[in-house]
C-alpha cells in the first residue's frame, strides 16, 4: 500500500467551506483571507514568540476558522498531526484515539495502511500566526480601553458643568463595556473621585451617572465607608425617589452593595424615605428589573429587626400581598420572605390579618411552586391564624387551605414541613365538627 507522503513544498490545503474552494497557504496568506495583519500574517515587531496555549486560552470567545478546530475535540489545535488519509488533528487526540484500540481515521472511517502521525508545521505556524493577530489586536483595544479610562479620571478632575456629565457618561460606558477598566479605575482612585462628586448639592444628571459607575466597580472597604456619609446616603435616596428607571435601579443596587455584609450599619442608611421610594419602585410592574431590584434590598433590610416596624409603618404589607400572584418564582420568594420576617413582630401580624387577600393569596401557594414557597407560605398563614383563630381560620379553610395541607402532608416535603402542617390543620378544625371539617377537605373542589 502507498505511504502518505506530506507535500513536499510545505503547503497545507484549506478547504474554506464556500463553493468548494481550496487554497493553499501562500494564497492564504497573500489574500488575508483569515485576517492576518496588514495583508499577511506574520506579526512583526513581536520579538518573543507568543505562547499558543495562552492565547488560545484568552481567546476562547472568538470565533475561529473551521480549518483550525480538531474534529475530535472541536477545540482549536495547537500541535496539529495528518494521517495517511489526508485529514489533520490534535496529536493528544488522535494518539488517545488510536490508544483506545481503534485503526481507522475518526472522521472517515477509512481504515489506516500507516498509522504514522506527520506534524503538520504549516498548519501549525499558520494557526499560530492566525492567534497571535488577534491576541495582538486584542491586547491594543486592552490598552487603548485602558488609557481612556485613566484620560477621563483625569478630565474629571478639571470639567465643570455640562462637560462633567458628559465626561461621566464616557466613563460609566467604558466601565460597563470593559471588564478591565474596571480595575484600572479603583486602581487610579477613581471610586473615591467619582464618590467625592456626590454630595447636597449635586445635580441629578450628575449624580445619575455617578452612580452608574460606582455600581459596576468592585468597592473596597474604605470606598463603601466613604459612601455611607448622610450627605451622599441622602442624595441617593432622593434619586432613588425621583430618577428614571436605570436610576432606580443602579441607587437601589448601591445601597445593596453598601449594607451587604455583617456590622454594615444597614440602620444608619436605611430611611423612611428610602423604604418608601422600594415600595414604589416595587409596585410598579412596568419594569421586572425594578421589582427585582427593590425586592431585593427590601429584603436584606427587613432581615435587620429593628427596621421591620418601620416597613410596616410605610405600608409595606398590602402591596406585597397584593403583588403574589403576579410575581415570577424569582421575586415571589423575596416577597414571601419579607412578609414572612414581618409577621415576625406585632405590627406585621396585624397588618397581614387586616389585609383582605392574604389568606387567599398565600393558601393558593402552597404547593404550587418550590417547596420553599410552601415552607414561607406556611409560616405566613401560621402567624396569621395564631393572632385570630376563630376568624382566619375559617377564612383559610373556605380557601381550601385544608385541602392544600393534606397535600404537603402526603407529599415528600421534609418533616419539618409536614409537621408545621399537621400542627396548622389541627389548628384550623378546632372550630368544626369533624363530619363538617373533613367536608372541606374534599380535594377535587379545590385543588
Amino acid at each position: 500500500m502507498p505511504m502518505y507522503q506530506p507535500n513536499s513544498h510545505g503547503n497545507v490545503k484549506l478547504d474554506m467551506g464556500s463553493g468548494g474552494q481550496v487554497l493553499d497557504l501562500q494564497t492564504t496568506i497573500k489574500g488575508g483571507i483569515l485576517g492576518g495583519v496588514g495583508g499577511g500574517l506574520v506579526c512583526t515587531g513581536v520579538k518573543e514568540k507568543l505562547d499558543l496555549r495562552k492565547m488560545v486560552g484568552e481567546l476562547e470567545s472568538i470565533q475561529v476558522p473551521s480549518v483550525f478546530i480538531c474534529p475530535i475535540s472541536l477545540d482549536p489545535m495547537q500541535e496539529p498531526v495528518t494521517l495517511c488519509t489526508g485529514q489533520t488533528y490534535e496529536r493528544s487526540n488522535i494518539l488517545k484515539w488510536f490508544s483506545l484500540g481503534h485503526c481507522t481515521c475518526p472522521t472517515t472511517m477509512q481504515e489506516l495502511w500507516d498509522d504514522t502521525v506527520t506534524p503538520n508545521r504549516t498548519l501549525q505556524q499558520l494557526i499560530h500566526s492566525w492567534f497571535s493577530s488577534k491576541y495582538l489586536a486584542m491586547k491594543k483595544r486592552s490598552e487603548d480601553v485602558l488609557g481612556k479610562a485613566v484620560e477621563l479620571l483625569d478630565s474629571l478632575k478639571k470639567v465643570k458643568g455640562q462637560a462633567r456629565v458628559q465626561t461621566l457618561k464616557q466613563l460609566r460606558h467604558v466601565v460597563v463595556a470593559h471588564s478591565m477598566a474596571k480595575k484600572t479605575v479603583m486602581d487610579k482612585g477613581g471610586a473615591a473621585l467619582v464618590s467625592s462628586l456626590l454630595g447636597p448639592f449635586t445635580t441629578h444628571a450628575v449624580g445619575s451617572e455617578a452612580i452608574g459607575i460606582l455600581v459596576n466597580l468592585e468597592l473596597d472597604l474604605p470606598s463603601k465607608a466613604n459612601l455611607r456619609q448622610p450627605a451622599k446616603i441622602s442624595l441617593v435616596v432622593d434619586m432613588l425617589n425621583e430618577g428614571s428607571i436605570e436610576t432606580k435601579i443602579n441607587c437601589t443596587k448601591l445601597i445593596e452593595m453598601l449594607i451587604e455584609g455583617k456590622d454594615s450599619g444597614s440602620e444608619n442608611v436605611s430611611s423612611l424615605s428610602l423604604l418608601a421610594g422600594l415600595l414604589r419602585l416595587v409596585k410598579d410592574k412596568r419594569h421586572p428589573n425594578g421589582v427585582l431590584a427593590g425586592l431585593g434590598l427590601l429584603n436584606t433590610i427587613c432581615s435587620d429587626e429593628s427596621l421591620r416596624s418601620a416597613a410596616v409603618s410605610i405600608g409595606a404589607v398590602p402591596p406585597l400581598v397584593e403583588l403574589l400572584p403576579s410575581l415570577n418564582n424569582e421575586c415571589l420568594e423575596l416577597a414571601l420572605y419579607i412578609l414572612e420576617v414581618l409577621s415576625t413582630v406585632p405590627e406585621g401580624r396585624l397588618a397581614l390579618k387586616d389585609c383582605a387577600n392574604t389568606i387567599p393569596n398565600v393558601v393558593k401557594l402552597l404547593m404550587s411552586k418550590s417547596e420553599s414557597c410552601t415552607q414561607l407560605a406556611l409560616s405566613i398563614l401560621w402567624a396569621v391564624c395564631k393572632l385570630a383563630l376563630e376568624e382566619c381560620a375559617a377564612l383559610a379553610v373556605e380557601a381550601g387551605l385544608a385541602a392544600k395541607l393534606l397535600l404537603v402532608i402526603q407529599s415528600g416535603c421534609n418533616p419539618v414541613l409536614k409537621q408545621r402542617s399537621v400542627e396548622l390543620l389541627k389548628l384550623c378544625s378546632l372550630n368544626y365538627t369533624a363530619t363538617i371539617f373533613i367536608s372541606k377537605c374534599n380535594l377535587t373542589r379545590t385543588i
